[in-house]
Protein backbone atom coordinates (compact mmCIF):
# COMPACT_ATOMS: atom_id res chain seq x y z
CA UNK A 1 0.00 0.00 0.00
CA UNK A 2 3.01 2.51 1.23
CA UNK A 3 4.13 1.20 -2.34
CA UNK A 4 1.37 2.19 -4.16
CA UNK A 5 0.69 5.72 -2.51
CA UNK A 6 4.20 6.60 -3.37
CA UNK A 7 4.20 5.98 -6.73
CA UNK A 8 0.52 7.75 -7.07
CA UNK A 9 2.36 10.59 -5.52
CA UNK A 10 5.30 10.32 -7.97
CA UNK A 11 2.78 10.46 -10.66
CA UNK A 12 0.40 13.36 -9.63
CA UNK A 13 3.88 14.94 -9.46
CA UNK A 14 5.28 14.36 -12.84
CA UNK A 15 1.76 15.67 -14.44
CA UNK A 16 2.14 18.94 -12.16
CA UNK A 17 5.81 19.43 -14.49
CA UNK A 18 4.40 18.26 -17.32
CA UNK A 19 1.40 20.65 -17.37
CA UNK A 20 3.61 23.76 -16.42
CA UNK A 21 6.00 23.12 -18.94
CA UNK A 22 4.37 24.70 -21.62
CA UNK A 23 5.06 28.20 -21.96
CA UNK A 24 2.87 30.66 -22.53
CA UNK A 25 2.96 31.52 -25.85
CA UNK A 26 2.48 35.98 -27.45
CA UNK A 27 2.63 36.75 -30.64
CA UNK A 28 3.52 40.88 -31.71
CA UNK A 29 2.60 42.38 -34.88
CA UNK A 30 4.23 45.61 -35.42
CA UNK A 31 2.11 47.84 -38.18
CA UNK A 32 2.37 51.26 -39.68
CA UNK A 33 -0.66 53.17 -39.90
CA UNK A 34 -2.13 56.53 -41.18
CA UNK A 35 -5.17 55.93 -39.65
CA UNK A 36 -4.93 54.43 -35.98
CA UNK A 37 -8.93 54.64 -35.40
CA UNK A 38 -9.86 52.86 -38.41
CA UNK A 39 -7.27 50.15 -38.25
CA UNK A 40 -8.61 49.72 -34.04
CA UNK A 41 -12.12 49.43 -35.78
CA UNK A 42 -11.22 46.55 -37.77
CA UNK A 43 -9.51 45.13 -34.61
CA UNK A 44 -12.07 44.87 -32.73
CA UNK A 45 -13.91 43.45 -35.59
CA UNK A 46 -11.08 40.81 -35.43
CA UNK A 47 -11.51 40.49 -31.50
CA UNK A 48 -15.26 39.85 -31.75
CA UNK A 49 -14.36 36.99 -34.57
CA UNK A 50 -12.25 35.59 -32.32
CA UNK A 51 -14.64 34.95 -29.73
CA UNK A 52 -17.01 33.81 -31.74
CA UNK A 53 -15.14 31.34 -32.78
CA UNK A 54 -13.97 30.25 -29.72
CA UNK A 55 -10.57 31.73 -29.16
CA UNK A 56 -8.95 31.14 -25.97
CA UNK A 57 -6.16 34.02 -26.61
CA UNK A 58 -6.07 37.86 -25.13
CA UNK A 59 -5.96 40.70 -27.76
CA UNK A 60 -3.91 44.08 -27.11
CA UNK A 61 -2.85 46.58 -28.67
CA UNK A 62 -0.06 49.80 -27.65
CA UNK A 63 1.57 52.43 -29.63
CA UNK A 64 4.83 52.85 -29.43
CA UNK A 65 5.85 56.11 -28.21
CA UNK A 66 9.70 56.07 -26.99
CA UNK A 67 10.79 53.54 -29.36
CA UNK A 68 13.33 55.51 -31.84
CA UNK A 69 12.82 54.78 -35.46
CA UNK A 70 9.66 53.00 -34.64
CA UNK A 71 7.99 55.54 -32.70
CA UNK A 72 4.33 55.89 -33.65
CA UNK A 73 3.68 52.08 -34.75
CA UNK A 74 1.47 49.93 -33.48
CA UNK A 75 2.18 46.87 -31.75
CA UNK A 76 -0.74 44.36 -31.62
CA UNK A 77 -0.01 41.29 -29.12
CA UNK A 78 -2.02 38.17 -28.84
CA UNK A 79 -1.56 35.97 -25.99
CA UNK A 80 -1.94 32.21 -26.11
CA UNK A 81 -1.60 29.04 -23.14
CA UNK A 82 0.38 27.63 -25.01
CA UNK A 83 1.63 26.45 -28.62
CA UNK A 84 -1.06 23.86 -29.33
CA UNK A 85 -3.68 26.37 -28.22
CA UNK A 86 -1.98 28.54 -30.96
CA UNK A 87 -2.32 26.50 -33.60
CA UNK A 88 -5.69 25.42 -33.02
CA UNK A 89 -6.76 29.35 -33.04
CA UNK A 90 -4.63 29.70 -36.08
CA UNK A 91 -6.39 26.65 -38.17
CA UNK A 92 -9.64 28.19 -36.97
CA UNK A 93 -9.19 31.73 -37.92
CA UNK A 94 -7.60 30.60 -41.40
CA UNK A 95 -10.98 28.81 -41.98
CA UNK A 96 -13.39 31.70 -41.20
CA UNK A 97 -14.47 33.59 -43.69
CA UNK A 98 -15.11 36.51 -41.51
CA UNK A 99 -12.15 37.14 -40.41
CA UNK A 100 -10.42 36.95 -43.02
CA UNK A 101 -12.49 39.10 -45.13
CA UNK A 102 -11.71 41.55 -42.24
CA UNK A 103 -8.07 40.79 -42.44
CA UNK A 104 -8.05 41.60 -46.62
CA UNK A 105 -9.79 45.14 -45.87
CA UNK A 106 -7.10 45.76 -42.96
CA UNK A 107 -4.57 45.21 -45.64
CA UNK A 108 -5.37 48.25 -47.38
CA UNK A 109 -4.64 50.59 -44.18
CA UNK A 110 -1.45 48.95 -42.74
CA UNK A 111 2.01 47.74 -43.56
CA UNK A 112 3.17 45.28 -41.47
CA UNK A 113 6.73 45.54 -39.92
CA UNK A 114 7.69 42.47 -38.15
CA UNK A 115 5.46 39.12 -37.18
CA UNK A 116 6.89 37.37 -34.46
CA UNK A 117 5.76 34.27 -31.91
CA UNK A 118 7.35 34.34 -28.70
CA UNK A 119 7.41 31.65 -26.35
CA UNK A 120 7.53 32.38 -22.34
CA UNK A 121 10.56 31.43 -20.11
CA UNK A 122 9.73 29.80 -17.17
Amino acid sequence: MKRLTVMLAALVGLFALVSSAEATVLRVVVIETNDVAAYMGHLNTLKASMQRIGSKSTVRAWRARFAGPNAGSIVVAVEYADLATFAADDAMIAKDAEYQATLKSMSQMRKIVSDSLYEELK
